[in-house]
């Protein structure tokens, strides 16, 4: 409450719950001594438009309390105490950066179509109410994933089901008639709920000290281990959407049981609702995210049962490459634009399509241009990222031809290198893609 304006956070980290205590509307930008591009509390900060830099070694001995620092998250750079040639240049910058805003703004009511046809769908990333607003200014087709533990977080408790279904309400209600795809809580990890974290404490299942929180208690093993707590939230959500579609995933999902499990729970509350008269949902699409690798073994059997499935790419690349996403030291040490990175990407999409299974990717190389262009290479048609994203990732879709860059792509598939990022952007220099 007593941030200043225009104010400038450092600290040496922080998860999302704490980002969200303070008042947005006077924070202008967080540097943090640790953190990565993909933790939580980073993702949150871009569904703010909150600038945010990780990775800042001695920020804290640096800078004192008072200083004008410049924070370019863009490029990575902080300016503490900068001089006036530095301030101007930084003008200059901006300058050109909001022409090219104005420039992704002019495209907001055109489709994502590449050069050759191909139609790629791009949603947005919601955390809270007030993200809704971005929907339509980024001219994007729908919400790809509503974190609903968010919600939560701020509120430091379990709300009960009549404000969850009253907030997804006004979700749906804001979004105009656009799809909205709900994720189900995925608290745990970095996403401590106080009160929650307090009552599991208690019982002996203390979240804070896992060794290893990232493949702890968290996400959907909570909510199947706490059955009511899922029980209310989808209750909830059908109420939300009576008479409408409910499109609603669940994450961290790493066996087929499981998802079956939660299915059977959500079953349970549309019986519940018919049998008492109340009004369901005309049509419940229900996924899986796909970020434990282990799940990618058994996608024949779960595309039998889910109606569509997710990627996170975050977490699932942190898997598979036994990487902490939330390491300063290995953040970037390996790339999600790797040979083999891509070719397991690549053949989960053929085996959905092959089933005729919808597949999306949420993670944060939705929203990156050249990541986005290899994805589209691989055959992804619908992608979901933050606001901020969609304007650059549309303006790279409609310069593409994507049976060029297949084709480029599958030229590559026996390549052995660490990474595929370098001949991806000289094949977009080369072929006028806007990266």
């Amino acid at each position: 409450d007593d941030l200043p304006q225009d104010a400038l956070l450092i600290a040496r980290n922080m998860g999302p719950a704490e980002l969200l205590d303070y008042d947005q509307s006077r924070l202008r930008a967080v540097v943090l001594e640790e953190g990565s591009a993909t933790a939580h509390v980073t993702i949150v900060a871009k569904a703010l438009r909150i600038p945010m830099l990780g990775r800042v070694e001695r920020i804290l001995e640096r800078a004192e309390p008072g200083d004008p620092v410049i924070v370019d998250a863009d490029t990575g750079f902080v300016f503490i105490r900068p001089g006036e040639d530095v301030e101007e240049t930084f003008a200059t910058s901006m300058a050109a950066r909001n022409s090219m805003q104005a420039e992704f703004a002019a495209l907001r009511s055109e489709p994502a179509i590449t050069r050759d046809g191909v139609e790629i769908s791009l949603n947005v990333n919601a955390n809270l109410i007030f993200d809704m607003a971005h929907l339509g200014d980024a001219g994007a087709d729908g919400v790809g994933l509503f974190r609903t533990e968010i919600p939560f977080l701020v509120q430091g408790d379990v709300p009960p089901v009549e404000q969850q279904a009253k907030l997804y309400s006004e979700v749906l209600a804001r979004a105009h008639g656009r799809p909205v795809t709900f994720r189900t809580l995925d608290i745990g990890g970095d996403k401590a709920m106080p009160a929650f974290a307090q009552a599991a404490s208690a019982e002996g299942n203390d979240i804070g000290a896992e060794e290893n929180p990232a493949m702890g208690w968290r996400s959907l093993r909570i909510g199947l281990d706490r059955p009511a707590l899922l029980r209310n939230q989808l209750r909830a959500l059908l109420q939300a959407t009576a008479g409408g579609d409910l499109k609603v995933m669940f994450p961290m999902v790493s066996e087929v049981a499981e998802f079956k499990a939660a299915r059977k729970i959500l079953d349970i509350e549309v019986a519940r609702m018919t049998e008492r008269g109340s009004q369901v949902p005309g049509r419940i699409d229900v996924g899986a995210m796909i970020e434990v690798p282990i799940l990618a073994w058994q996608i024949d059997p779960l595309l039998k049962v889910a109606d569509f499935v997710s990627i996170g790419s975050n977490d699932l690349l942190q898997f598979l490459f036994a990487s902490d996403r939330g390491s300063p030291r290995i953040a970037d040490r390996y790339d999600p634009l790797s040979p083999a990175g891509l070719n397991f990407l690549g053949q989960l999409v053929e085996q959905c399509d092959a089933t005729q299974t919808p597949i999306s990717l949420c993670g944060e190389m939705a929203g990156r241009p050249l990541d986005a262009m290899a994805l589209v290479g691989l055959g992804f048609r619908t992608l979901s990222m933050a606001p901020s994203s969609i304007g650059p990732v549309k303006t790279m879709i409609r310069s593409l031809s994507a049976g060029d860059l297949k084709r480029y792509l599958d030229s590559l598939q026996d390549v052995a290198e660490h990474s595929l990022r370098e001949k991806l952007r000289e094949f977009a220099i080369d072929h006028g893609v806007m990266i």
